[in-house]
């Protein structure tokens, strides 16, 4: 079985209706890492007139999800619908393959690990 890294980037306001719609959808497990960045805005607000010369760093979230392979669309599909306003800074989304899944305490692999 073939897996993917789901990274999410996005907003500190978000992860609660996130995770609810995550979970609806049988997603068993995810990391979140709280990270400063900017996208290619430079960190500029929207009410801004005019775009940063210099980066702004910005607080967000990075939510990292490990699914397999027939699950990304859905899994990608209710991230949008959650994280969608319109604005700058709804965030990003990159998906990654993943070779292989190995829980340390038993050494199950693949879907036995992710489970």
């Amino acid at each position: 079985m073939e897996f993917s890294r789901i990274e999410v980037i996005t907003a500190l306001n978000r992860l609660s209706n996130l995770k609810q719609a995550l979970s609806k959808i049988g997603v068993s497990g995810m990391t979140v890492i709280q990270a400063i960045g900017c996208g290619v805005q430079n960190g500029t607000q929207e009410y801004e007139p005019e775009m940063n010369k210099e980066m702004e760093l910005l607080p967000k979230q990075v939510v990292i999800i490990y699914v397999e392979n027939h699950k990304v669309d859905q899994v990608v599909d209710v991230v949008k619908k959650e994280l969608f306003t319109g604005h700058i800074g709804d965030g990003k989304i990159f998906i990654s393959p993943v070779t292989n899944i190995i829980r340390v305490r038993t050494g199950e692999e693949g879907l036995d690990a992710l489970k």
